[in-house]
C-alpha cells in the first residue's frame, strides 16, 4: 500500500499538525493505514506494528510471505495467526480509504496523534499489543496528557438521582483541573461532560466512531461543545461509523487514559461495567457510587463493590483519593466540626443560598452567616445573587 499511497502533502500537514519529513510522513501514513485496516484492539496488528514498525508491519501485512514462528516478528505472533489477520485486513487494503480518512479529518480539523507525539497520551501504552496504532483528534490533544484524569461512566437511561451525582463529581473535580473522561453518550456520561463545560473544565469523550460522526444524534450539540472546548477521539478513522464492538472497545481507552474510573450507575449488565473490568486488569483504582438496593440502575454499582474490591466513593474528595490526592491536612482553626459541616455542605459547582446551607450543614442560620464571613476573610468562598459557593483550587499537578 506504501507504494500506491500519495498523501497529499498540505493534507498530512494538517492532520498531523506539523510539517512531517519523510520518515514521519511514511510513519504517519502507515499507521493512518493501519487505524483503516485494522478494527479497535486487534492484538495481531499491535503485536506486528511493536516488533516490525508500523510501515515494515504494514508491508508484512499486506504482503504474500509468511514469516516463521519465532523470527522477527515474534513466537507470539504465529503463521496462522497472521494469515487469517491478514484475510481480515485485505479487504479493506484500498488506497483510496485511507487517502479519504486523511481528507476528512482535514475537513473535520481532527489531528491525528502517534505514539512518541508531546500529546501522546502513554496510559494507553498499558494496554500492550491491544494499544491503539493512532488516535484521532478534534479539540485539544494536550488534554490528552494533562493530569489528572478521571473516567466518570455509568448507564445510558440513568436516573435523576444519578444524573445528579454524576454532575456533582465531574463539576467539583473538574472545577479543580480534573480532566473528565467518558464516552459521550446519553445519561451519566452526558451529564458528567456537561457539568466539566459548565464550571469551564476540561473534558474528553471517545467516540466507538470517527470523531467526524456526531453519536448518538441527539448528542450533537453537546459533541461540537467537547471539540471547540475540550477534545473528541476516536480509534478509528473520520467517516467510521460506531458499532456494537466497537463501543465496548473504545472502553478499554476510557479506562486506560483515566488515572481512576468511577461507575455513578450501571445495571447488573450494563456496559460500564466493560469499562470497569477494563480498569481493574489495568490495576487502574476503581470507584462506585452506591444507589437504592431497590434500584435496577444501581445493581452494577453493587455488584462492582461486592465482587470487584471497587470502592464506595459518595463526594469528590473520595474519588481524588482514588488516585492519591489525598485531602490536605487542615490549617490552625480550620479542626471547627462546624466549619467542616458547612464547608461538606457548599459546593464549587452550585451556588446555595443560607437557607439551603443551613439546612444541608444542621447549622443555624446566624452561625452559617459568621462561619462564611470568615470563609470569605479566607478567599474560600465567594457569594453573588445566586447564594454561596466554595472557591475552586487548582490541583496540583
Amino acid at each position: 500500500m506504501m507504494d500506491r499511497l500519495v498523501a497529499d502533502r498540505d493534507t498530512l500537514v494538517a492532520v498531523r499538525g506539523v510539517r512531517p519529513g519523510g520518515d514521519d510522513a511514511a510513519e504517519s501514513i502507515a499507521r493512518a493505514a493501519w487505524s483503516v485496516l485494522a478494527e479497535p484492539g486487534d492484538t495481531v496488528a499491535g503485536a506486528l506494528i511493536e516488533a516490525l514498525g508500523a510501515v515494515e508491519a504494514l508491508t508484512l501485512a499486506l504482503g504474500t510471505s509468511v514469516p516463521r514462528t519465532g523470527a522477527a516478528v515474534g513466537s507470539e505472533l504465529a503463521a496462522r495467526a497472521l494469515s487469517e489477520a491478514r484475510a481480515r485486513w485485505r479487504p479493506r487494503a484500498r488506497p483510496g480509504d485511507v487517502r479519504d480518512a486523511l481528507c476528512r479529518a482535514r475537513d473535520a480539523d481532527a489531528r491525528l496523534i502517534l505514539p512518541g507525539d508531546e500529546c501522546w497520551p502513554t496510559a494507553v501504552d498499558d494496554l500492550g499489543p491491544g494499544r491503539p496504532s493512532a488516535l484521532w483528534v478534534r479539540g485539544d490533544p494536550e488534554l490528552l496528557v494533562r493530569t489528572p484524569r478521571v473516567a466518570i461512566v455509568g448507564a445510558r437511561a440513568a436516573t435523576g438521582y444519578g444524573e445528579h451525582v454524576a454532575a456533582e463529581l465531574a463539576g467539583d473535580l473538574a472545577a479543580t483541573g480534573a480532566v473528565i473522561v467518558s464516552g459521550g453518550a446519553y445519561g451519566i456520561d452526558g451529564a458528567a461532560h456537561r457539568a466539566a463545560l459548565g464550571v469551564e473544565g476540561a473534558t474528553v469523550a471517545f467516540l466507538a466512531g470517527g470523531v467526524d460522526r456526531a453519536y448518538p444524534a441527539g448528542h450533537q450539540r453537546l459533541l461540537q461543545r467537547i471539540a471547540d472546548e475540550g477534545a473528541l477521539v476516536s480509534e478509528p478513522p473520520c467517516g467510521t461509523a460506531p458499532t456494537k464492538w466497537r463501543f465496548l472497545a473504545r472502553n478499554r481507552l476510557i479506562a486506560a487514559l483515566g488515572h481512576a474510573t468511577v461507575v455513578v450507575e450501571a445495571g447488573w449488565r450494563s456496559g460500564s461495567l466493560n469499562t470497569a473490568g477494563h480498569a481493574a486488569t489495568l490495576g487502574r483504582p476503581l470507584g462506585a457510587v452506591p444507589g437504592p438496593v431497590t434500584s435496577a440502575t444501581s445493581a452494577g454499582c453493587h455488584r462492582l463493590l461486592r465482587e470487584y474490591d471497587a470502592q464506595c466513593v459518595t463526594s469528590s474528595a473520595e474519588v481524588r483519593e482514588l488516585w492519591g490526592q489525598s485531602v490536605a491536612a487542615p490549617e490552625d482553626g480550620a479542626h471547627d466540626p462546624d466549619r467542616v459541616r458547612l464547608l461538606d455542605a457548599l459546593s464549587t459547582r452550585s451556588r446555595r443560598t443560607v437557607d439551603d446551607l443551613a439546612r444541608r450543614s444542621g447549622l443555624a442560620t446566624d452561625r452559617v452567616l459568621s462561619l462564611l464571613g470568615l470563609l470569605g476573610l479566607e478567599q474560600v468562598v465567594d457569594v453573588d445573587e445566586a447564594g454561596w459557593r466554595r472557591v475552586p483550587t487548582p490541583a496540583p499537578r
